[in-house]
C-alpha cells in the first residue's frame, strides 16, 4: 500500500498572507488540524497547525478586552506562524514508511507530493483507518494470537492447518516476542469455531498468548 491510495485530497491550503483568525475558522469548518501553506502558483511555503495558532495567541493572564483579541488575532498572518521546515514525502512512499517518519519526527501529518507539487495530506487518522483495515477489525471472527520460535515457515505451517479446518484468514499481523528467539502471530480467521481452530493451531506454536470471538 503506497500513500497516494490513503492520502487525504484535494488539500484545503492557505496563503502566507491569510489571517489567523481566516485559518482557524477554516480548521473548525473542515475539521483539520493542519493546512499547508502555498504561494499563488501552489508551491508549498511551510504548514500551520492547531499547536502553532495556540502558541501565538494571548495568555489567559492577557489584559486584552475580547474585542482587542479579536483584532489582534486577525493582524497576524499565517506566514508569521507557520513551520517554515516541512517534512513532506512523494506519493509513491509505502505506508509504513510514511507512519515511521511520523513517529520519529513526533508529527501528525506529512504533505504528500508529486513532481515537486502538493497532492495530497497523510494524517495520523488516515493512518488509524489503514490498522482497522489491515486487522478486520470491523470483520467477525475468531482473533487469535501465538507464540512462534523465530524462524521460516511458522506462517506456513499456521496456514495450512487453518485451511483444512475450512478456515479463511482475514489478516495477519506479527510482532517481536519477549525475546530474540521468538514472535509473535495475531490472525482473525472465520469460517471456523473458535475451539476447532485452538486444537488446530496449538501443536504447531510454542503456546497460544490470547484467543477471542469478535462479533
Amino acid at each position: 500500500m503506497l500513500v497516494r491510495e490513503r492520502m487525504s485530497h484535494p488539500v484545503i491550503t492557505v496563503y502566507p498572507e491569510t489571517s489567523m483568525q481566516e485559518a482557524v475558522e477554516l480548521m473548525t469548518r473542515e475539521h483539520v488540524r493542519r493546512l499547508p501553506v502555498v504561494n499563488k502558483r501552489g508551491k508549498l511555503l511551510g504548514i500551520v497547525t492547531e499547536n502553532d495558532v495556540n502558541r501565538a495567541l494571548p495568555s489567559d493572564a492577557t489584559t486584552l478586552s475580547k474585542w482587542e483579541m479579536h483584532e489582534l488575532i486577525n493582524k497576524v498572518k499565517v506566514q508569521e506562524i507557520m513551520t517554515e521546515q516541512v517534512v513532506q514525502i512523494e506519493e509513491d512512499t509505502p505506508i509504513e514508511e510514511a507512519a515511521r517518519i511520523m513517529a520519529d519526527c513526533k508529527i501528525s501529518g506529512l504533505p504528500v507530493m508529486r513532481d515537486g507539487k502538493l497532492v495530497g495530506m497523510i494524517t495520523e487518522t488516515d493512518l488509524f483507518k489503514i490498522f482497522l483495515e489491515l486487522f478486520s477489525a470491523r470483520d467477525k471472527g475468531v482473533r487469535i494470537t501465538v507464540e512462534v520460535p523465530r524462524g521460516p515457515g511458522q506462517i506456513a505451517k499456521l496456514s495450512k492447518v487453518i485451511h483444512e479446518k475450512g478456515g479463511d484468514i482475514l489478516s495477519m499481523g506479527t510482532y517481536l516476542g519477549e525475546s530474540t528467539d521468538t514472535g509473535h502471530i495475531i490472525l482473525k480467521v472465520e469460517g471456523v469455531q473458535k475451539e476447532d481452530l485452538i486444537s488446530a493451531i496449538e501443536p504447531q506454536v510454542l503456546r497460544i498468548t490470547d484467543v477471542r470471538v469478535i462479533e
